[in-house]
């Protein structure tokens, strides 16, 4: 795509970067067959290469308005179009590179600023974020009923973390809404690990992967918790930690991405590229592993959700379905599985209508072969799918633990 920016725009930190995406894109449409926006409102401007030329033009100089900040809300950062692309267009980070750019030049009113400061401040803040689930719970009769949705279901039985401690060890990121919406989660990774004698070291400095900032008009703010979660891990890197291990593939991504996002910071490239190399999702760590050790046991039918994390930014694509398989899980299948389920992020909380319609969609294709339990590998997906009350959603290691044999006692 021939790209001749502005000279506002050339000063730009990344303009190198983004005029070398915008000349990768032949303007195909081949990513709209697969974009999940597109599909639903059938609107040029609300697919990939329609968006992409929204950017163009802001970055050439022409006018921005809210209408162009509006369609670029409304994408999902899904990816969906780039395992799409013929030609390789590394959208996402244009995406990244065009939000700011338009959100520096189109002030947003009074109330989206005040939502999405608040999920901000509330998302990113594991304790506080703890602390009002457990008061929502408390609530919970008398919240309205979108609210009670939101809220977990009843939790099983809490599984306890192992104390043994093993030659081989990882770091696992704890994640922000994860202990609030799915403390099991964690615990579940911890036990399974254990029996493949791997130790989990904890890292209590490290919080929200940086994400939410990043993607909520705060690039900076996300920016600077990927360094301060580099500070948190580097002791545990310096003592031979195997990998950084992640349980939401939507955090997953994102610390992927540290090393390209810090590339230019004298201060912390080399150790945002030498995180992004350790990071792993979990099913990275144990497809490696003799699951057949585990003598997993379970006769439950499940339906696995593969986020958009996992299968377009992570390339993971049916890793997990293959080690529940190789467990010996009993999977249905799942048709359009390429699809998003809506949830993205906070997307859920400021698209609301588009989320529901896509989460609706998500949730007839997983129930179409009649499964116990869906199960999925990003808690934001988790939560928005299992808002809907429908077949329980948990997370893939949960099943996964709850089937091991009891553990042989000590001599």
């Amino acid at each position: 795509m021939q790209t001749t920016l502005s000279e506002l725009a050339r000063q730009l930190p990344r303009a190198a970067e983004a005029e070398r995406i915008l000349r990768t894109c032949v303007h195909c449409g081949f990513c709209n067959a697969t974009c999940p926006t597109y599909q639903l409102l059938v609107d040029e401007l609300d697919g990939p290469r329609g968006r992409i030329y929204l950017i163009k033009q802001v970055l050439e100089g022409n006018a921005v308005t809210r209408k162009t900040q509006q369609h670029l809300d409304r994408c999902l950062s899904c990816r969906n179009c780039e395992t799409t692309c013929p030609s390789g267009v590394d959208y996402h980070n244009l995406l990244d590179i065009g939000r700011a750019l338009v959100d520096a030049r189109v002030p947003r009113p009074l109330a989206q600023r005040l939502v999405r400061e608040g999920l901000r401040r509330v998302i990113a803040n594991a304790a506080l974020f703890k602390g009002l689930i457990g008061s929502g719970q408390v609530l919970r009769p008398w919240l309205p009923s979108p609210l009670q949705a939101r809220l977990p279901r009843t939790p099983p039985a809490p599984i306890p973390r192992p104390s043994r401690q093993h030659a081989r060890h990882v770091l696992l990121l704890e994640g922000c809404v994860q202990p609030g919406l799915s403390p099991n989660t964690n615990a579940a990774t911890a036990s399974v690990l254990d029996r493949l004698g791997i130790s989990v070291i904890p890292a209590p400095q490290a919080g929200c992967c940086g994400a939410v900032d990043y993607h909520l008009d705060a690039q900076a703010a996300g920016l600077d918790r990927a360094r301060r979660n580099i500070d948190a891990w580097w002791p545990g890197i310096a003592q031979g930690a195997e990998a950084i291990v992640q349980t939401a593939s939507g955090c997953g991504a994102f610390i992927k991405d540290y090393g390209h996002l810090l590339g230019s910071d004298p201060a912390y490239a080399e150790k945002a590229a030498r995180v992004s190399a350790l990071a792993r999702d979990l099913v990275e760590v144990l497809r490696d592993e003799p699951l057949g050790t585990l003598g997993v046991r379970s006769d439950l039918r499940l339906a696995f959700h593969c986020p958009c994390t996992l299968q377009h930014a992570q390339k993971l694509g049916g890793a997990v379905e293959g080690v529940l398989t190789e467990l010996g899980f009993n999977l249905s299948a799942v048709p359009d599985s390429h699809l998003c389920c809506g949830s993205a992020g906070t997307y859920s909380l400021t698209q609301p209508e588009l989320s529901r319609q896509l989460r609706d969609n998500k949730l007839n294709a997983l129930e179409s072969g009649h499964p116990q339990v869906i199960v999925t590998a990003n808690i934001g997906c988790q939560a928005h799918l299992d808002s809907a009350g429908r077949t329980p959603v948990r997370h893939w290691i949960e099943l996964v633990a709850e089937a091991l044999p009891e553990p042989e006692a000590a001599p």
